[in-house]
C-alpha cells in the first residue's frame, strides 16, 4: 500500500501584494499635499531680499488683487474681511500680505488700516525672489 502525501497549497500573494502597492501609489498620487491656502492666482512684484517664513495655521494670509481679496484661501467683499478679521485681534498673529503689482495704492492702504483698526501688526509683505 502507497501513502498518500498530501501537498498542503499556499495562497500565491503575488496579485494581493500587487493591488495593495496599487492602492497606495492611487491614495499618494490623489492626495492633495496642502502648502498654503491661496485663493487667488497674483503677480507678485520681485525682490532680491527675500526672505521665507514657515506657515502655520494661526497665520493670516491676505492676497490683494484688483478686484478681490481672500482670507486664508477664502474669497470675500471688503465688508466681509473686515468682519473676518474681528476673531484675530491678538496683535502678535502673524499677517502674511500677498499684493499683486498692478494693484492701485488706494486699495493697498485701505487693507493696511482694516488690519491696523483689528491691532494685527505684526506685518509681512510677501514677494517673489528676482
Amino acid at each position: 500500500m502507497k501513502k498518500r502525501t498530501r501537498e498542503t497549497l499556499a495562497p500565491d500573494l503575488t496579485p494581493l501584494i500587487d493591488v495593495v502597492f496599487l492602492l497606495l501609489i492611487f491614495f499618494m498620487v490623489s492626495t492633495v499635499f496642502k502648502k498654503e491656502e491661496l485663493a487667488l492666482l497674483l503677480n507678485l512684484p520681485s525682490s532680491s531680499t527675500e526672505e521665507t517664513k514657515e506657515s502655520k495655521s494661526e497665520n493670516l494670509n491676505v492676497e490683494l488683487s484688483k478686484t478681490e481679496i481672500a482670507l486664508n484661501g477664502k474669497i470675500y467683499t471688503i465688508t466681509e474681511f473686515e468682519e473676518s478679521l474681528k476673531g484675530h485681534g491678538k496683535k502678535e498673529t502673524p499677517v502674511f500680505l500677498r499684493v499683486d503689482e498692478t494693484v492701485e495704492y488706494k486699495r493697498v492702504v485701505l487693507v493696511l488700516d482694516l488690519l491696523k483698526k483689528y491691532k494685527l501688526s505684526n506685518l509681512s509683505l510677501i514677494t517673489k525672489k528676482e
